[in-house]
């Protein structure tokens, strides 16, 4: 079974998934309005990962989040820079110095089937490398007007195909794309 890289995020109107500095308040802000037992989808989605492959900037963000909200879940930590983990981290995670290619190298020698990738760079990188198969985008109603953008420079056009839209009564709008495979 290959190895497939999908994506889940949500970001505001204009494209932006954190504000410039990283904070993700408009974002803890429009959760407060979905109603209770309401995910937007995101338990199911992380139910059929069986691994995450997080970027470093992402990561330092979670890693203070306790209790760890991964349980025994794989977190593949993408960085360049860093030579180990920060104390304290849960032993299902794992650092992978290098790009897309090697996490997903990794991914596959212990096993996985599922990847969720988190953070605009990362993400930026995987579709780059051309290891995204799918997209699941949450368009939250709001401005930001500047911030970290979802999307970057790519050295080709990326078609995407509609798998579904679904709107939700309190303004979220969330469209599944699936990668294709033709140029």
């Amino acid at each position: 079974m290959p190895l497939i890289c999908r994506v889940f995020i949500a970001t505001s109107v204009d494209g932006f998934i954190a504000r410039t500095d990283g904070s993700i308040d408009w974002l803890e802000q429009a959760n407060a309005m979905v109603p209770p037992g309401e995910d937007c989808g995101s338990g199911a989605f992380m139910e059929s990962a069986d691994a995450l492959v997080r970027g470093r900037n992402t990561f330092d963000t979670v890693h203070r989040v306790k209790p760890w909200p991964y349980g025994e879940k794989h977190v593949h930590v993408l960085s360049r820079s860093l030579s180990q983990l920060p104390d304290g981290c849960p032993p299902s995670v794992r650092l992978v110095q290098g790009g897309p290619a090697a996490a997903v190298a990794q991914a596959a020698v212990q096993g996985h089937h599922s990847l969720y990738v988190d953070g605009g760079l990362t993400i930026q990188a995987f579709l780059t490398a051309g290891h995204v198969s799918e997209l699941i985008i949450t368009v939250i109603p709001m401005l930001l007007g500047t911030g970290r953008p979802l999307f970057g420079p790519l050295p080709c056009d990326t078609r995407l195909r509609l798998v579904g839209p679904r709107s939700y009564e309190f303004g979220f709008v969330q469209c599944h794309y699936a990668v294709a495979s033709e140029p």
